[in-house]
């Protein structure tokens, strides 16, 4: 239980002969903590207290461009500003659609990757499937190459070597599938990945670049090394002090055999071996060549093609694999602020909320109507995609604080707070308030877009009091306020 509430007479805590000054200086402390107490309470709860103003005013940014709400969370506000405002709450907008997950499939829900054959279907001696093999997919937001590659496992296994065709149900989602670059012009960077049925990596290739000292340069290898793409170009090698996080620019271009991603820039050799990630292909043709490459390396072979289609009523199940739990996805979710694990989880909401193809739309509906019979109303909502990466996405402070609210009552609890980042540990604040008496003393959720900065979650106090805080900026200089969000933080973590 949180709080600072003690019980008993003073006189026995402190003991039978503490009187005169030892009693008067603890009268006193006791007064000026219930003052203070009050006052953060009561007189501060309609606007900034004097410590934040003077860090918003830092900022050079108007009042009119913030909302801020604090609240104990046994739902006493003590902080508020703009509070109805709409905001584009930038990646914020992911405890909206995670915590509606959670509420509604429960933190154990997995998603299932199924491999199926026709009734009759047989393995001769060498291997040979008799009929087409088929994947349902199921929108799995984690499946990774080293899933897919645990898949064939098992299918090599069961003795198939030679496999005639595939044929991939991508019918649990509708056309979901946006341009990758249409929101910043950048379309290899992951955060602008695609939604898909069958994704396999997030549909990224890794590039793993090594050190040469001997000969400065750097060799970079691909994985998967995938049919049709390329590296072209090469990075500088520089004697510079390595700034942390190597900075390395790719350029996908359509060549005539496929797709090339070329490299420039500079990286100190003093930064060693470091890995990016990158876009290439897209979603459909990434798992594909993802399946055609691992098949290969174990023996397999296959004959025909890949193509989409459906699983017939009566096919039988062959091989399983099932995600991890809806609780652990919602961790990679929120801790690292992943965008399209987040749109698939929309969608799988809309799947399971409306019955036929998932959509962005049914996905939208599916969360209102999970809130809504929790008694959360937003009507200036704007969900959009459910990532937040979205020039559209609209929520208030005020909306975002009651839904900290409801999930710190509900069963979820634990499983939604614990998916939060932790300032100067992990995720997306791990290096925020590393030298701050508040760092690894709150939850929180970042984002941030080209005029968004946004920050929600919980915060414990030197009191013992756990505080839920959102804070919305949304101005063409937005990124001014990020100084202010670290003070706000450290500001409720010495109450």
């Amino acid at each position: 239980m949180h709080g600072c509430a003690q019980t008993g007479p003073v006189a026995d805590r402190l003991g039978a002969g503490v009187f005169g000054k030892e009693w008067g200086r603890g009268a006193r402390a006791a007064v000026a903590a219930l003052l203070a107490f009050l006052a953060l309470s009561t007189a501060r709860a309609q606007g900034l207290p004097p410590e934040l103003s003077a860090a918003w005013a830092a900022t050079g940014l108007p009042e009119s461009s913030l909302s801020v709400v604090v609240e104990r969370v046994d739902g006493t506000r003590v902080v508020s500003v703009n509070a109805g405002q709409p905001r584009n709450p930038a990646s914020v907008m992911k405890l909206v659609t995670t915590f509606a997950a959670l509420d509604s499939l429960g933190p154990a829900y997995v998603w299932r990757t199924q491999l199926l054959v026709d009734p009759g279907t047989t393995v001769s001696a060498d291997g040979t499937l008799s009929g087409p093999l088929y994947l349902r997919a199921s929108g799995d937001p984690l499946f990774k190459l080293e899933d897919l590659w645990q898949l064939l496992r098992e299918l090599r296994l069961r003795g198939v070597r030679k496999i005639p065709e595939l044929v991939v149900d991508r019918s649990v989602f509708g056309p979901v599938a946006i341009d990758p670059g249409a929101f910043d012009g950048d379309p290899s960077r992951p955060y602008n990945a695609s939604p898909d049925a069958w994704m396999v990596g997030f549909g990224a290739v890794r590039l793993l670049f090594t050190p040469d000292p001997r000969h400065r340069q750097w060799r970079v290898t691909m994985d998967p090394a995938l049919p049709g793409v390329k590296v072209e170009g090469a990075l500088k090698w520089s004697d510079a002090p390595c700034p942390g996080s190597p900075s390395v620019q790719t350029e996908p271009f359509l060549t005539s055999s496929g797709v090339s991603l070329r490299l420039s820039g500079a990286v100190s050799g003093g930064c060693g071996e470091f890995s990016i990630y990158r876009l290439a292909l897209s979603q459909p043709k990434h798992a594909e060549a993802a399946f055609r490459v691992l098949w290969q390396e174990m023996g397999g072979s296959l004959q025909g093609s890949i193509r989409a289609g459906g699983v017939p009523s009566d096919a039988i199940l062959f091989v399983t694999h099932d995600s991890p739990p809806l609780a652990e996805v919602v961790r990679h979710i929120n801790k690292m602020s992943n965008n399209v694990m987040a749109r698939l989880l929309l969608l799988t909401l809309g799947a399971n909320y409306e019955s036929g193809p998932a959509t962005v739309a049914n996905g939208d509906r599916a969360v209102e109507g999970i809130l809504a019979a929790r008694g959360l109303r937003f009507p200036e909502l704007v969900l959009d995609n459910g990532s937040g990466l979205s020039r559209d996405g609209r929520i208030s402070a005020d909306s975002l604080a009651r839904l900290l609210a409801a999930a710190w009552q509900s069963p979820v609890m634990p499983e939604f707070v614990s998916s939060l980042a932790i300032p100067g540990i992990d995720g997306t604040v791990r290096r925020r308030l590393r030298e701050s008496e508040a760092a690894g003393q709150a939850h929180l959720k970042s984002g941030s877009l080209r005029d968004v900065r946004a920050l929600a979650g919980y915060v414990l106090s030197a009191s013992g009091r756990r505080y839920a805080v959102v804070s919305l900026v949304n101005d063409e200089r937005a990124q001014q306020a990020n100084g202010f969000h670290d003070k706000l933080v450290a500001w409720l973590a010495a109450q």
